[in-house]
């Protein structure tokens, strides 16, 4: 028997209908603050549908654009929740009562380690000629190169 749409769901629906197990969304709870499902008798928890609708939201983030919890955590905090859930609908290509969306999505998060891998090394060379002649810009030219393949990799493993 399926429930409405408007019915709470448990932890267990909500994972299995998310794919993700029962310990990330509790994790999740724990770093995004407009996470706050309902807990009744025994800390058991209930989600309403916009809660939900919110962890579609951040899994679509997370898994599909790749973002990293501190990137998720500054859209919501610049954007709101319903942005997120908006930007899950909109990624996803869903047209709505066939209405355009006029959203502009943001698609850079500022990260420092991920600035700092794509510079590369020249702009770490560059910044610091003259003054310290020991970097040895192959070595950052390598570990630049491990990076990028390490990210194809992990993006490649996320499909």
């Amino acid at each position: 028997m399926d429930k409405a749409p408007e019915a709470f769901r448990t932890i267990s629906e909500v994972a299995e209908e998310l794919e993700v197990p029962k310990h990330v969304l509790r994790f999740w709870e724990a770093k995004f603050a407009h996470l706050k499902p309902m807990k009744r008798g025994g800390g058991r928890r209930y989600y309403r549908p916009e809660d939900v609708a919110l962890l579609r939201g951040i899994r679509f983030l997370l898994y599909s654009d790749g973002f990293t919890i501190r990137g998720v955590q500054k859209i919501l905090r610049e954007h709101g929740p319903r942005f997120v859930m908006e930007y899950r609908r909109i990624g996803e290509g869903d047209e709505e009562e066939g209405r355009e969306e006029s959203l502009v999505l943001p698609r850079e998060i500022p990260d420092i380690a991920a600035e700092a891998a794509r510079s590369g090394a020249a702009g770490l060379a560059g910044d610091h000629a003259g003054e310290d002649e020991s970097i040895d810009v192959e070595k950052l030219e390598g570990l630049l190169e491990e990076i990028e393949t390490c990210q194809r990799i992990l993006a490649s493993a996320k499909q």
